[in-house]
């Protein structure tokens, strides 16, 4: 109802959103900038874990939900998967969640951040739309992926070690 007393009959407009891509190689905890020095650890669960998801495999399907060309453009869906997977695996709140990613580089990395950053990549609101646009069946297709990819990688590897081996 507006101030003169008359109602609106028309619907809200629908919010939109879109999906932006981001064309760049995968990221190496290596590369991962570190503004007080150092660099992280290969040897840390969260980076062994990301380097078992087929992170570009799996974007392909979330980035096939958008608009294409306008709306708001949404979180990556690295970041998107990696803190429902945080989440769930930590057991924490969304609110505890954000914390503990702002406060632990390893978290970042794996929500496919460049570098450390001080400040919260995202609102604990967000999470809603990540559920959203990830439910539950969407998760557990994910995991099978995530399974057959690190099998396919544990295999490789072994294939490299028997050859290093000389046999």
């Amino acid at each position: 109802m507006y101030a003169n007393g008359s109602i609106c009959t028309q619907k809200p407009p629908r919010v939109f959103h879109i999906y932006r891509r981001e064309h760049r190689d995968q990221l190496s905890f290596k590369d991962f900038f570190l503004p007080f020095g150092g660099q992280l650890s290969g040897d840390n669960r969260w980076i062994k874990l990301a380097d078992l998801i087929p992170w570009d495999e799996l974007e392909d399907d979330y980035a096939a939900q958008f608009c294409k060309g306008f709306g708001a453009p949404a979180k990556p869906f690295r970041m998107a998967l990696g803190a429902l997977i945080i989440k769930a695996r930590l057991g924490l709140t969304d609110e505890e969640l954000v914390e503990q990613i702002k406060e632990n580089p390893y978290l970042q990395f794996f929500i496919g951040l460049e570098g450390y950053q001080y400040s919260a990549p995202f609102d604990p609101s967000m999470m809603v739309y990540f559920r959203k646009r990830l439910p539950e069946s969407v998760v557990n297709d994910c995991n099978e992926r995530i399974v057959q990819h690190g099998l396919t990688v544990i295999r490789s590897s072994e294939v490299n070690d028997h050859d290093d081996d000389g046999n």
